[in-house]
């Protein structure tokens, strides 16, 4: 059996859901994902097995909703030729985290860089008060994730927390929506990327107290806050592509 997107079979809900597809993938390359046409954005169908991922023939920054292919958590359902080569690692996180509706990964840059080092992140930014102690890295191999296996091990890293770093490879960020997985996935490059500029300047930097981590995610990072900077995002790709304008 080999899944594709057929939008007449599927809901509005769902047809919504390809077209935000889209618009995450476009937001994320906006944000600095790019790496040609890896990197892969996910979201899981509501109630059902399978989930929606951008093709691994469009980058970030090209995906449309007809770049979108459905794939199945069920490694022995046959994938559809145009799914990405580390679905594994989508399918192995949609398994045992059922808390987890989308999935990002990618190689940008900070968030690489970060990873490859022998420091944990901290609170330098709000955006870092997402992963003040929750993001750990996956060391087993920096190499693409290509079975179940290795899949399965990310997986086992990532457990409960927010996102993953896979070290010289990249990371994996999850949110219990779309837009969350999305927005986190900017908020973590942006915390890489500021805290690797404190740390290059040698000289000592504060961090937020527990306190203030805890308001921040309670305030600045409350599900209204993230859908208003989802919002925020979509409206921003809409506006600078003309394509996007006409997705409903």
């Amino acid at each position: 059996m080999t899944l594709a997107v057929d939008h007449t079979q599927l809901s509005q809900a769902e047809n919504r859901l390809t077209t935000n597809l889209a618009l995450a993938a476009r937001i994320l390359s906006a944000a600095g994902h790019d790496d040609f046409n890896q990197g892969q954005v996910s979201a899981r169908l509501p109630g059902r097995s399978q989930f929606l991922i951008k093709s691994a023939q469009r980058g970030f920054s090209e995906a449309t909703p007809d770049d979108v292919v459905a794939a199945d958590i069920d490694a022995a359902v046959r994938p559809h030729p145009w799914a990405p080569p580390e679905l594994p690692l989508h399918q192995a996180i949609y398994a045992v985290r059922p808390d987890v509706n989308a999935i990002v990964h990618s190689h940008a840059a900070s968030s690489l860089v970060f990873g490859a080092l022998d420091a944990e992140l901290a609170a330098i930014s709000h955006d870092g008060a997402v992963f003040v102690g929750r993001v750990s890295r996956f060391t087993t191999t920096s190499n693409t994730v290509l079975t179940r296996d290795i899949g399965d091990q990310v997986a086992q890293s990532l457990a409960d927390d927010p996102a993953v770093f896979l070290r010289n490879h990249g990371g994996v960020i999850v949110g219990k929506t779309l837009r969350h997985a999305t927005i986190y996935a900017q908020l973590l490059e942006r915390a890489c990327q500021l805290q690797l500029v404190a740390m290059a300047t040698g000289v000592p930097f504060h961090v937020s107290s527990e306190i203030d981590v805890a308001s921040k995610l309670d305030y600045i990072y409350s599900d209204t806050s993230v859908k208003s900077y989802w919002e925020y995002s979509v409206r921003q790709i809409r506006n600078a592509c003309a394509e996007a304008q006409s997705w409903s």
